[in-house]
C-alpha cells in the first residue's frame, strides 16, 4: 500500500545510506515497498512517542538490507518458489518430530547418521529444540540463550548444522529451530553490560531500584512456576536493582517497549532465516508485553510486535515461516494467526494445545462429550494458517479448556480437573497411569502433569505387572492419539521416542540441575539399542513403530487432510465416539470420514447420523488404514475398542 508520510520516510532512510542496486534486488525493494506502510504503522503505533523514532526505523532497515544481502541464492530461490505455491506447509505431506538434540542423537553430527530413522518412518519435517549457547547449569533445557548466534558446545558447532541442513534439503526435509523471544539468560553479554551498569543495556530490561513498580506489576501477573520460581521479579545484586523474571530467576524479560530490542532481535531472526532454516518457533510469545494492571499475557502490543516481525521478515525471507509458542486459552491462541485478516499476518502455525488436552481428556474419561463440545468451540483459523497437532511434547501437560466446555460435558471444572491430575499421577483406582504433578499452585490447587506418553498411557504399569491385556490397551492407546493427530486438520507433530513407546526416565534425579524439574522424566536420552527392537516381530516397539509408519503413510496420501478448512464435525449420540469428516473437491480420496472410540469395548455408530451430511452413499466403505471393506446396507457400524477408522466415502 502507497502512503505519503511512510513512505517520504523510507525514501529518506534509503538516501541516506548507499543501498545496494541490480536484478537481484528487485525482489527486495518490491517486497519492502508493499510491506513499508504497515511496518511504519506498527513501529510508529509502538514506538512513536520516542525521540529516537526514526533513527531506529533506518536501523531496521539497515538490518533488513544487510541480512538480505547475506541471504544466498538457493534461499532465494526457495522465496520466490513458496511466494507462488503461498500455501505450501499445509499439505497433508508433512508430518514432524520435535526432540532434544542430545536426547536423540547425542549431538548434530550424529544427527545426519539418524536421518534415514526419521525417513523410515516417514518424518519430513524436523523440531530440533533450543540448541544456542547457554549456561551449563541454569540453562532451563537451553531456553535461557547466553548467544542467539552461537551453537552451545554440547550440542556441536555452526558446521555441524549447516552440515545437516545440507543433508535434510537434499531430502525435501524441513528443519525447525528454536528462537527465544521473551527473554536472555542473566549470562547473556547484553545481561552482562548491564550487570556492570551500562544504561543501554539496562533498558533492554525491565528493572527497577526499589519494590515499588514490582509490586504493581505482580499485584496482577499470575506466577508460570509456582513451586521453583516464585514471583515475577529478582533482586540483582550487581545492579542494585530488581529485574522482571517471569519464568526462571536466571531468565530476564526483555523489554520491548525499548525499539532496540526489537532491531535485534529481527537480525537474530533474519541470521537465521539466512541458516537455512525453515520454520522458527518463537518462544513464549504469549508475554512479549507487559503492562501494569494486567496479567501480562496475551496484550495487544504482543501481537503488533509479531507483526512486525513477520513484516520484516516478509521482506527478507518471505519463504520462512513462524510458529507461535503461546499454549493459552482457544479465544487468544486463534490470535496468534492474526486478527482482522484473511490470511496469517503473525505466525502461520500454532500450537492445538487444546485438541492435546482434550485427548487426554477422552484417554481419562472413556468419553468423548468434553472433546466434542471443546472442538467445536476452537475458533475457526485464518485460510493461510494451520495447527501443529500433537499429542505429547517436550513441556508439561495443561488442562487448558474453559470452564465452560467442561459444565457443558456435565462435570464441575474443579473436580474434573482434579480428578485428571489424579488419573495421570495414578492416584485413581482404575488408573494404569505413571505421570507426575507439575506446577503445583498451593494457593489455587491448580496443577499440570508430566510424564512419558507411554507411561500416561498405561503401558509402564503394564509392562510391569506382565499384563497383556493392559499391554494391548496402551499400545492401541498410544495408536489411537496418533491417528486423531494425523487426520485432525494441521500438521502432526510427534515426540521423539513415542513411536517406540519409551517410558518415564527418572535418571534426571541424580542430575542437580534437573532434578527440581520432573518435566526432565519425559525428555529422554534414546537407547539406540532399544529403538532397534522395532524389527523385531511382536516386540512393542515394532507394533507401535509399524502402526504409526502406515498411519504417515496413508495419510501423505490422503488429499482431504491438507489443512484447508475442510473439517466438519458429526454429533453422535454415543458419548464415546468422536467423529469428523475431512473433504476436499479433488485428488486420492477426498472425503474421509473419521470415527474415533475411546471405549475400552467396542461401541457403535449409526449410520443415519452420517447419511444426514450426504454421507455413506456408496454401498460398501473402505477402511484406510486396514482396508477391509464394510457394507451400508445396515444400520450402523461397529468400532473396535480404543480404535479410530478412516472411511473413505
Amino acid at each position: 500500500m502507497y502512503e505519503q508520510i511512510s513512505h517520504s520516510l523510507l525514501n529518506d532512510i534509503l538516501t541516506q545510506c548507499k543501498q545496494p542496486k541490480g536484478e537481484d534486488w528487485q525482489h527486495f525493494y518490491t517486497r519492502l515497498g508493499a510491506n513499508f506502510y504497515a511496518i511504519h504503522s506498527l513501529f510508529q503505533h509502538l514506538y512513536g512517542q520516542r525521540e529516537d523514532f526514526k533513527a531506529q526505523l533506518g536501523k531496521l532497515v539497515t538490518v533488513l538490507t544487510q541480512q538480505y544481502a547475506q541471504r544466498a541464492a538457493h534461499l532465494r530461490a526457495k522465496d520466490l518458489e513458496r511466494e507462488k505455491n503461498h500455501d505450501w506447509f499445509m499439505q497433508q505431506k508433512w508430518v514432524g518430530m520435535a526432540m532434544y538434540c542430545q536426547g536423540f542423537a547425542g549431538n548434530l553430527a550424529n544427527m545426519r547418521e539418524k536421518l534415514p530413522y526419521l525417513q523410515e518412518l516417514g518424518i519430513n519435517l524436523l523440531h530440533i529444540l533450543p540448541i544456542c549457547d547457554c549456561p551449563e547449569l541454569q540453562n532451563d533445557g537451553g531456553y535461557a540463550v547466553r548467544d542467539f548466534r552461537q551453537i552451545d558446545v554440547r550440542n556441536g558447532s555452526m558446521a555441524d548444522l549447516e552440515q545437516l541442513i545440507a543433508a535434510m534439503q537434499q531430502s525435501d526435509m524441513l528443519l525447525t529451530l528454536d528462537v527465544v523471544v521473551n527473554h536472555t539468560s542473566d549470562e547473556h553479554a547484553w545481561a552482562k553490560q548491564a550487570k556492570l551498569g551500562d544504561q543501554q543495556y539496562q533498558d533492554y530490561y525491565y528493572m527497577y531500584p526499589d519494590r515499588t513498580i514490582p509490586d504493581m506489576f505482580e499485584a496482577a501477573m499470575p506466577e508460570v512456576f509456582p513451586e521453583n520460581a516464585p514471583g515475577s521479579f529478582t533482586w540483582n545484586p550487581d545492579t542494585g536493582k530488581w529485574v522482571m523474571t517471569v519464568f526462571n530467576q536466571y531468565q530476564w524479560d526483555l523489554n520491548y517497549s525499548n525499539p532496540a530490542v526489537l532491531v535485534e532481535m529481527v537480525d537474530i531472526i533474519l541470521f537465521w532465516a539466512n541458516k537455512g532454516v525453515d520454520i522458527l518457533r518463537l518462544d513464549a510469545v504469549a508475554f512479549l508485553w507487559k503492562k501494569i494492571g494486567s496479567s501480562c499475557q496475551n496484550e495487544r502490543e504482543a501481537h503488533l510486535i509479531l507483526q512486525l516481525l513477520k513484516d520484516c521478515c516478509q521482506v527478507t525471507a518471505p519463504g520462512v515461516i513462524f510458529i507461535a509458542e503461546a499454549i493459552v486459552a482457544p479465544i487468544e491462541i486463534i490470535k496468534y494467526f492474526g486478527e482482522d485478516a484473511i490470511n496469517a499476518k503473525e505466525c502461520e502455525i500454532a500450537y492445538n494445545a487444546t485438541l492435546m488436552a482434550l485427548l487426554w481428556d477422552a484417554v481419562a474419561t472413556k468419553q468423548t462429550v468434553l472433546l466434542t463440545k471443546g472442538v467445536e468451540d476452537l475458533p475457526e483459523k485464518l485460510d493461510r494458517a494451520t495447527w501443529l497437532n500433537y499429542v505429547r511434547c517436550h513441556d508439561d501437560i495443561g488442562l487448558g479448556f474453559s470452564d465452560q466446555a467442561i459444565i457443558a460435558a456435565g462435570f464441575e471444572p474443579v473436580s474434573h480437573r482434579r480428578f485428571l491430575v489424579d488419573y495421570y499421577t495414578g492416584h485413581y483406582p482404575e488408573s494404569n497411569a505413571r505421570g507426575f504433578a507439575f506446577g503445583v499452585n498451593k494457593k489455587t490447587g491448580d496443577a499440570r502433569i508430566s510424564g512419558a506418553l507411554a507411561s500416561l498411557a498405561g503401558l509402564e504399569t503394564a509392562l510391569a505387572n506382565q499384563d497383556q491385556p493392559a499391554i494391548d490397551n496402551a499400545v492401541l492407546t498410544i495408536v489411537l492419539l496418533h491417528n486423531l493427530i494425523m487426520s485432525f486438520g494441521g500438521i502432526p507433530l510427534l515426540y521423539y521416542g513415542d513411536a517406540v513407546g519409551t517410558l518415564n526416565n527418572d535418571s534426571y534425579l541424580q542430575d542437580e540441575n534437573k532434578m527440581h524439574d520432573n518435566r526432565w522424566v519425559h525428555r529422554p536420552t534414546l537407547d539406540w539399542e532399544v529403538l532397534a527392537l522395532k524389527n523385531e516381530p511382536g516386540s512393542v516397539q515394532q507394533r507401535l513403530f509399524s502402526q504409526i509408519k502406515q498411519l504417515i503413510a496413508i495419510r501423505k496420501e490422503i488429499s482431504a487432510f491438507a489443512d484447508l478448512n475442510n473439517r466438519e464435525l458429526i454429533a453422535l449420540d454415543n458419548p464415546h465416539l468422536f467423529a469428523f469428516h475431512r473433504y476436499v473437491q479433488t485428488g486420492m480420496h477426498p472425503k474421509v470420514v473419521v470415527i474415533a472410540n475411546f471405549d475400552t469395548s467396542p461401541q457403535t455408530a449409526p449410520l443415519q447420523a452420517f447419511r444426514q451430511k450426504g454421507l455413506f452413499k456408496t454401498p460398501v466403505l473402505t477402511e484406510l488404514y486396514s482396508g477391509q471393506t464394510l457394507s451400508t446396507d445396515t444400520d450402523s457400524i461397529t468400532i473396535p475398542p480404543l480404535t479410530a477408522y478412516w472411511l473413505s466415502t
